[in-house]
């Protein structure tokens, strides 16, 4: 298993946006104008990500981050964008919590400013756990802090989803609740269904994704649980840290109603697909961090909710995971970056692990 370059992620001209970022922000601020506007080199796989200053006699705030709707050139990642979705999820959690989440100052869902709806909020100063190299491997901030440092950021990010959790009545999240009839789960499972469905469109399609669905129907709970407001995209790497405190909650667009534990698999499977890419490489990596029994632990004695069903809900954050996986490789052929091989399941990074895990063979 090896770690591959950072595909393609845009057509869009960085100098273009910034003009028109300008004239966008002048008709809000009369006499604004954004300054040190940068595409920073970590932008993400799916929505792009702005940074400006604003110049202006009393700004909002003197430092922004803009969020824009994937460009539909670049081969997106999901098949749709909601910006307003996003805006109205960051407002909630601001409204009913303390997880720290940026301030959201504009929507703009006219296409026309920008080429897509966007919105802009407050930047935060923090670091995040990268991505590339992962924080796994040796030479980043995360791999050379202590043990108790870690478990300190371990804490206090699990800490994050049992206030999330908690905290937002799930009656004011219906509009994040996936269409469609059974209880949550159910509905959150087709849904990823359907995304899958979109993925292989007119593609070969992945026996190993399809047999992954198979085995959540073999485990799936007898009792999936009351829904919560879930983050969606719950792991380290969206989070910005002050030292090894969360200082804000980044990246909402997978954030539906579902059971607590569908956030709980996921942060525990991305840890370990980084960990696992990284022994592949000879390193050791962090093996003893955000252990699935340290994490289901933590969880039960900030919430009194024991994790259930994790076996199915990791096999499921790694089939998620696969799905987006599929995706992005697509998009690395459409660009011309890889070629296409004899079995598309090898397009899936972590094809190994998926496998492992729904024959049962994967140990945590």
């Amino acid at each position: 298993m090896t770690t591959p370059r950072r595909p393609r992620t845009t057509t869009r001209d960085p100098e273009e946006l910034a003009g028109r970022l300008t004239a966008w922000l002048d008709a809000r601020l009369p006499g604004a104008k954004a300054v040190g506007v940068t595409v920073p080199a970590s932008n993400g796989m799916s929505s792009e990500t702005l940074m400006f200053g604003i110049e202006h006699p009393e700004p909002p705030v003197r430092s922004c981050v803009l969020r824009l709707a994937a460009d539909p050139a670049a081969y997106t990642v999901f098949p749709v964008y909601d910006m307003a979705r996003q805006y109205r999820t960051l407002r909630l959690v601001a409204e009913h919590t303390d997880v720290p989440v940026p301030r959201v100052l504009w929507l703009e869902e006219d296409p026309a400013p920008l080429g897509a709806p966007f919105f802009v909020m407050e930047r935060v100063e923090g670091r995040v756990p990268p991505d590339v190299m992962p924080y796994t491997y040796e030479g980043n901030w995360l791999h050379a802090a202590s043990d108790a440092q870690r478990d300190r950021l371990e804490a206090a990010t699990i800490g994050l989803l049992a206030r999330l959790h908690d905290q937002v009545p799930v009656a004011e999240a219906e509009f994040l609740a996936p269409p469609g009839p059974g209880d949550a789960l159910r509905r959150h499972v087709t849904a990823q269904r359907a995304y899958y469905a979109w993925v292989v469109d007119g593609l070969p399609r992945s026996p190993l994704i399809e047999a992954a669905f198979d085995r959540l129907e073999e485990l799936w709970p007898s009792d999936p649980g009351p829904p919560v407001l879930s983050w969606g995209d719950a792991r380290i790497g969206n989070v910005l840290y002050d030292g090894f405190e969360p200082a804000a909650v980044l990246d909402w667009e997978m954030a539906a109603t579902a059971p607590r534990e569908v956030d709980l698999g996921w942060t525990v499977y991305l840890h370990r697909f980084f960990q696992d890419l990284t022994a592949a490489s000879g390193q050791r990596g962090l093996p003893d961090f955000l252990r699935r029994d340290r994490v289901e632990a933590r969880y039960a004695e900030l919430t009194g909710h024991t994790p259930r069903d994790m076996d199915f809900h990791t096999l499921y954050a790694a089939l998620r995971h696969a799905i987006v996986m599929l995706r992005v490789a697509h998009r690395q052929v459409h660009f011309g970056e890889i070629a296409v091989p004899p079995d598309p399941d090898t397009l899936i990074l972590h094809h190994g692990s998926l496998r492992a895990m729904v024959q049962g063979g994967y140990r945590y």
